[in-house]
């Protein structure tokens, strides 16, 4: 019986592929029959990674970039293009908060960083779109594909602090509802666009944020815990039911979507 959730001979670009989501990701695609491009800042990781998957005998390609230099990115798309001849599919991983895009309970909100608003808003943001306009014309010349953003509990409702990184995340999801239409209007069915939204899960970024070192929630983790109704925290490994299924033939008629993966967080009053 074909199995229509396999990812079998199919490329795909993972962008943020040397973070901790992104490493859930790659493995997942592998896992699923996938041949995954791991790019990333830190080639040291890519390599790794990508070493790691061949010697298990899946496949896998480093590929060195920033998601908002474009030509770093076209070389990436050559070097993959060389390789397999085809891209398939996209995971715009990339993207975070930075310090810069933090305002604090204390600061005045009148005199906000917009420098540092404006940098989290771009790795979000124009971090989607740079890797879609590049990596998405091959996906066209191929025929046929799918690209997943990576979405956020931020992206609907307001979280404390973090301005600059919900702002990123609802534009993302602006983005991926107009430019699913759009795919729609111009390829039929053949492309789509849809949107992963995890809940809470520990990374390197917000892991101190969230949890003290001896293993505790902080004030702001115990917050989150509260609004979760599963009470805990996310698992990696968790996210790649969801992404596998948007990837594969199994979601041919889904597109413009956004697909919580939180434990309950977006539907939960507190209450």
């Amino acid at each position: 019986m074909n199995n229509s959730f396999s990812l079998e001979g199919k490329v795909i670009i993972v962008t943020g592929g040397t973070g901790i989501l992104g490493n859930a990701f790659i493995n997942g695609i592998v896992e699923a029959g996938g041949i995954v491009g791991i790019l990333g800042r830190n080639k040291q990781i890519a390599d790794e990674r990508a070493e790691a998957i061949n010697a298990k005998g899946g496949k896998a390609i480093a590929l060195i970039a920033d998601a908002l230099d474009e030509a770093a990115l076209l070389q990436a798309k050559t070097h993959i293009l060389d390789k397999y001849g085809r891209i398939d599919g996209l995971v715009n991983g990339a993207g975070g908060n930075m310090p810069a895009g933090v305002i604090q309970p204390d600061e005045d909100i009148f005199k906000i960083n917009i420098d540092g608003m404006k940098k989290v808003l771009d790795v979000n943001l124009w971090g989607t779109i740079l890797p879609t306009q590049v990596f998405g014309e091959a996906i066209a010349q191929t025929g046929k594909g799918s690209i997943v953003n990576i979405s956020s509990m931020n992206s609907k409702q307001a979280v404390t602090k973090v301005l600059g990184y919900n702002m990123g995340k609802a534009a993302v999801d602006c983005y991926t509802e107009w430019f699913a239409v759009e795919l729609a209007n111009r390829y039929g069915d053949a492309i789509r666009m849809n949107a992963l939204a995890p809940g809470f899960f520990l990374t390197e970024q917000n892991r101190n944020l969230l949890t003290t070192p001896d293993g505790g929630y902080t004030s702001r983790g115990e917050s989150v815990i509260r609004k979760t109704p599963f009470k805990r925290f996310g698992h990696p490994d968790e996210l790649i039911g969801a992404l596998v299924w948007l990837l594969s033939d199994a979601s041919a008629f889904v597109t413009g979507s956004m697909i919580c993966v939180d434990g309950g967080f977006s539907i939960f009053s507190g209450v």
